[in-house]
């Protein structure tokens, strides 16, 4: 059973998080074999279009036949209804690029995993509050590793992932996890827009290896 602790297990054991949408159902589920061949075994399909839903309850029934220990799932939820709705089809775990504490409420109540995003002190002492077991910084280009490290020691005990920006470079990678962070979420820099429209799985394969062992390098 994907659990709460299973899942956060599954994102800090694996240091990544990538996130990503696209249109198409078969590409999105294609692009998560590549993923998951590449040693992915958690990740992140975003509500940002109106196939989302549809396509995240076929990558769900997906993996009930293939890839049954992948962990999927669902970002930019800021609603109850979206909530619920991703709940329904079957996601492990809710991403947000906000705090709304009712979202929260109703994730807790499912006993999944919460992730919402903060970019104030402030906000990110409502998630603490609320038992968010992992915050994301959003986003990350504009806060960078210092805000980190400035901030972590006023949240003992709180996990952190930044999204938005993190580089497929070492420094950067490495600056995030000396800051004091548990893992990166990558979108775009890992699962561009030209790897979508072009299907270039052997590309994004690649890339996903490269971005797994920079990962364990800067730990």
């Amino acid at each position: 059973m994907k659990t709460k602790e299973n899942s956060l297990k599954a994102i800090t054991d694996q240091g990544i998080l990538p996130l990503f949408y696209f249109e198409d159902a078969q590409v999105s589920l294609e692009i998560i074999r590549t993923l998951y061949k590449a040693g992915i075994r958690v990740l992140e399909y975003t509500n940002r279009g109106p196939a989302a839903l549809p396509n995240f309850k076929l990558l769900i029934e997906a993996l009930k036949t293939e890839m049954q220990d992948l962990y999927l799932g669902i970002g930019t939820i800021k609603t109850v209804a979206e909530a619920e709705a991703f709940i329904a089809v079957g996601a492990h775990f809710i991403v947000s690029p906000i705090v709304n504490e009712a979202v929260g409420n109703l994730v807790h109540e499912k006993g999944m995993l919460w992730v919402p995003g903060c970019f104030t002190p402030t906000e990110i002492n409502t998630a603490h509050q609320m038992g968010a077991g992992l915050i994301k910084l959003f986003p990350a280009n504009i806060l960078g590793p210092s805000y980190m490290a400035a901030i972590k020691d006023l949240f003992p005990g709180q996990l952190f992932i930044p999204t938005g920006g993190v580089e497929i470079e070492q420094t950067n990678i490495s600056n995030w996890f000396k800051s004091g962070v548990c893992a990166v979420g990558m979108g775009s820099k890992l699962i561009s827009k030209d790897i979508l429209e072009n299907k270039d799985y052997n590309e994004l394969a690649n890339l996903t290896s490269k971005t797994i062992e920079l990962v364990k390098a800067g730990r």
